[in-house]
């Protein structure tokens, strides 16, 4: 008992800090849990020969993941990306694994060995690549699409080849009897008997998963809901999974198999969603200690005898993978940069590659050397991603950019000179445009959105491309003769740059900028800007007065009241801006959080004082015309 507490303690503690290293060095949680299984095993020397008994338990977290996925892949989603699906990541499996199985069996290795290395190293890495793709903003970049297209036909390619690893054994079906947790065990009921009967059997059982979960699973959940026990759902949907991974068990097929056939079952099931949130926390904590077993079970003495040999593989699998992806994304059409990213950010294996690693030795498939050479190659390339990224970060992506800003439209010649110059004609500047010109008021309108510009002209709207933000652009607009300049961009560090520039050169010319929050409105205050209009702030309060409405108030109370807040909020942002500081946070600023509660707290006092009948002619004061020309915040 106090050697399993203390092993249990061991591999919890450094999961823990590995993995919260990892995260903030931006390497993500795989390789935390493998750097904490290197360094308490082949490092360290903590845990020994029990991390394969382990291993055998935490594979579990292989089928709650398969089942998830199963989750996400309803048919007909399946279906709309089909030609992506087939297109881009049936081509780059097929191209990888046929290269690779080439390789292998001109260096002397069956066909068999061959496919089989060539399944473990032709996926990705699922859970690396998302994460990366979300924490860096590239999901939705053409490059991002395509590399989430190749990944997920990769999750589903995974299944085939799961059941496809046991029939490669060498040594038939001698051979195929002789691993564990995979459905071929001493547990396998139909281990002697004819293949016709076994092949019946085992499409019985899918047949029997599908419709299990088609039309009895749904009972069962109304059932255990009407109960109202929280935890039974728990149970219940470990119990389906169990359930389902013993049954594939028993008949020789993969139980990752039967947990994904059994997810997409239940894809378009109405509690699709909460049987997700009840089993990923198992999902992550079984998968965790199942990659650290992986880390822990690492052969670094072969490593150190055989390092060039080992780096030559992985760097050799790199280059292959990351060749066909960039040739796949040339003939798909994909934008320079984005077959970088494609190429580069799938050309690592992946943690399916352990699954496949460890059923082919169950199965006798590879050499116990040739399982340790491959554990390492897979290992080694999934810890290089991270510089994978790096490079397409420091190197491919600035040199695009630069590249597309020397080809990109030269900004417009402007010879006009108007009283109003605006900056940024999107949904915030168009009705300024509109208002002022209705009024008879010339403009001067600037916008760097080149689909913008022609179709308002096409309107009638004089439009001028150009970046603002551009000292030279500015320089051209007409700000010595201009009244007003009226900056109403969307992006918050541009809009600042502008206030500078202008109240640099321009230290009288009136501006009124566009915020993006409060605290974008108190940067451009300190920059310089004379009034600042934060963009949902009216807006905002014109809806809190409609729900006072529906909830009972009077119409006239509640305009009353949504005057008052909006005047007490222009003071509390003035009185923000007083005491705002850009060289620490918010939170950290003493006088601003004692400012805020002062005034809030009068705040809430005025509002009550008018819901009870009683007046406050404070807002007069501060809506007259004199008070809005003064510097301020709206």
């Amino acid at each position: 008992m106090t050697f399993l507490l203390l092993y249990t303690f061991i591999y919890l503690a450094f999961a823990v800090v590995s993995v919260l290293l990892s995260q903030k060095l931006g390497l993500g949680s795989v390789l935390g849990y493998l750097i904490a299984g290197i360094v308490i095993g082949p490092v360290l020397g903590f845990v020994g020969k029990e991390t394969t008994s382990i291993q055998h338990i935490a594979e579990f977290g292989v089928v709650m993941m398969l089942f998830l996925v199963g989750l996400e892949l309803a048919p007909q989603m399946l279906w709309q990306l089909r030609h992506k699906l087939l297109g881009l990541g049936g081509l780059q499996v097929l191209l990888t694994l046929g290269a690779i199985v080439a390789i292998a069996m001109s260096l002397g290795y069956s066909w068999q060995v061959g496919v089989a290395i060539g399944c473990i190293l032709s996926l990705s890495s699922t859970a690396i690549v998302l994460q990366t793709y979300s924490e860096k903003g590239l999901m939705q970049t053409p490059g991002g699409q395509a590399g989430f297209a190749v990944l997920l036909f990769q999750d589903v390619a995974a299944i085939p080849m799961l059941a496809l690893m046991p029939l490669l054994a060498v040594g038939g079906v001698a051979a195929v009897n002789n691993n564990d947790t995979h459905g071929h065990d001493a547990a396998n009921w139909l281990a002697h008997q004819s293949e016709w009967v076994t092949a019946a059997v085992s499409i019985a059982a899918i047949v029997a998963i599908v419709l299990f979960v088609r039309y009895v699973v749904p009972m069962m959940i109304r059932l255990v809901i009407k109960s109202r026990v929280r935890e039974m759902f728990t149970v219940f949907t470990l119990m389906l999974v169990v359930g389902i991974a013993t049954l594939m068990s028993v008949v020789g097929l993969s139980p990752a198999l039967g947990a994904f056939i059994a997810g997409v079952g239940l894809a378009n099931s109405h509690y699709r969603h909460e049987m997700e949130s009840h089993l990923e926390p198992f999902k992550g904590l079984f998968l965790g200690l199942f990659f650290i077993t992986v880390g822990a079970g690492m052969n670094f003495g072969l490593l150190e005898s055989t390092f060039f040999p080992i780096i030559g593989m992985t760097l050799a699998l790199l280059l292959i993978k990351a060749t066909i992806l960039f040739l796949l994304g040339y003939i798909f059409r994909l934008p320079s940069l984005s077959r970088q990213l494609f190429a580069l950010s799938l050309a690592q294996a992946g943690e399916f590659g352990f699954v496949l690693l460890s059923i082919a030795q169950n199965n006798n498939v590879l050499s116990e050397t040739l399982f340790d050479r491959l554990s390492l190659v897979v290992a080694l390339s999934m810890v290089l991603t991270p510089l994978l990224f790096i490079i397409y970060e420091k190197v491919f992506a600035p040199r695009a950019i630069a590249e597309e800003n020397e080809e990109s439209r030269a900004h417009d010649e402007i010879h006009e000179e108007n009283p109003v110059i605006l900056l940024g004609h999107g949904r915030f500047g168009q009705h300024i445009n509109s208002l002022l010109t209705a009024c008879g008021f010339h403009l001067t309108i600037v916008d760097n959105h080149a689909e913008m510009v022609e179709g308002l002209t096409k309107f009638g709207i004089k439009t001028y491309y150009g970046d603002a933000t551009r000292p030279e652009l500015l320089g051209s607009v007409g700000l010595a003769k201009a009244k007003l300049v009226i900056i109403a961009l969307g992006r918050e560090s541009g809009a600042t740059h502008i206030v500078e520039f202008i109240r640099r050169h321009y230290p009288h010319l009136p501006i009124i900028a566009r915020a993006y929050d409060r605290g974008h409105a108190y940067e451009l205050k300190h920059a310089g800007a004379n009034y600042i209009i934060r963009e949902i702030a009216d807006s905002a309060i014109r809806a809190g007065r409609i729900g006072l409405e529906k909830l009972g108030v009077e119409p006239e109370q509640a305009r009353e009241l949504s005057k008052v807040y909006a005047a007490r909020d222009r003071y509390l942002s003035d009185r923000l801006a007083e005491v705002y500081d850009p060289n620490i946070t918010n939170y950290a600023n003493d006088a601003l959080m004692q400012v805020f509660k002062e005034v809030d707290a009068e705040t809430q006092q005025m509002i009550q004082t008018i819901l009870h009948g009683g007046h406050v002619d404070w807002w007069e004061e501060h809506e007259s015309p004199e008070t809005h020309m003064k510097k301020g915040i709206s």
